[in-house]
């Protein structure tokens, strides 16, 4: 999964019972996966969108506890992919099923089981036979009350799930049994990383992400997933000012004009709505720069996907 140090037990006194272990979250595309890790963390390292396929990269959102350390692998949502990036990111969801400790797989309460949710119980049953499943069933507060225990029969009657908890994530419900429920399920262990680390994943593509979450709210409606965020340059400048300069790549000319926006009111927008959330995590004052460049069917190339970061195995 990933290259880790354990953290020295000679610095810190764990409990005999302590527990730790990944935590591989799966689903169909836009069930909450990002929205529950951020909800569970208590803090934002993973974006949310409404629209479906936001997550891209594989990240870990780490929750330390006197008695058990979690390491959450957020995952790409399992789809049938159409080019080279899809490709990538249902590689990268598949390997997180295999190398897991626990799976969560987040499914919708205010909705039936559906075709996706099928083909991820079956992936799972196939590729990751022995691992324990914790079957999450989030967005209960959509659901019709005469319909839910429905909803939920039919999903434990699928998944066959080790054991299961119903939440809403948005709303911060149940997170509290959901979290001793999975905590019960791991194996004992030690602290792979130090209690203060939320996250193993880089600012730079952390504010890589942020920026493109905020393409994907302002232009949810003309612009599909054509974007990738690249950071140019991230670097403190001062003791409370780091420049960040970016560039929003997308497939065609007509799609960089919606981004740029009439007199460039668009991209100050987005540079607008990214900053705080930057500054957020820098801890600093934030000068943001960005740029929209064309980068003809980068999706289908499996070489200015590798330059950008997706790096298929």
């Amino acid at each position: 999964m990933t290259d880790f140090e354990v953290s020295d037990p000679a610095e810190e006194e764990l409990p005999e019972d302590h527990r730790s272990g990944f935590v591989a979250v799966i689903g169909r595309p836009n069930v909450g996966k990002s929205t529950l890790i951020n909800a569970l963390l208590g803090q934002k390292i993973a974006i949310v969108s409404p629209r479906p396929q936001t997550t891209r990269l594989q990240q870990l959102g780490i929750l330390t506890r006197d008695d058990a350390q979690v390491i959450f692998v957020d995952t790409p949502g399992l789809h049938k992919p159409r080019h080279e990036l899809g490709r990538f990111m249902v590689q990268v969801a598949r390997q997180a099923l295999q190398d897991s400790d626990l799976i969560l797989f987040v499914v919708e309460g205010n909705h039936m089981p559906g075709t996706g949710d099928r083909m991820i119980a079956k992936q799972i049953a196939e590729a990751a036979p022995d691992v324990p499943v914790l079957l999450v069933i989030n967005k209960i507060d959509l659901a019709p009350s005469n319909r839910l225990q429905t909803h939920v029969d039919a999903y434990v009657e699928l998944v066959k799930p080790t054991d299961w908890v119903a939440v809403s994530a948005l709303r911060m419900a149940g997170l509290d049994d959901l979290l001793e429920r999975l905590i019960a399920l791991l194996p004992r262990g030690p602290r792979y990383y130090p209690a203060d680390q939320v996250t193993e994943t880089y600012l730079r593509n952390i504010a890589a992400e942020l920026i493109r979450e905020k393409v994907l709210l302002y232009t949810r409606d003309e612009i599909p997933h054509v974007v990738a965020v690249e950071i140019n340059e991230f670097k403190e400048r001062s003791d409370d000012l780091t420049y960040v300069s970016a560039t929003i790549y997308v497939e065609r000319d007509t799609q960089k004009a919606i981004i740029i926006g009439k007199g460039g009111q668009m991209l100050k927008k987005i540079g607008a709505a990214a900053r705080p959330e930057i500054e957020a995590l820098t801890g600093t004052k934030v000068y943001l720069e960005l740029w929209v460049k064309v980068l003809p069917n980068w999706r289908k190339d499996e070489k200015l996907l590798r330059r950008l970061g997706y790096r298929i195995r």
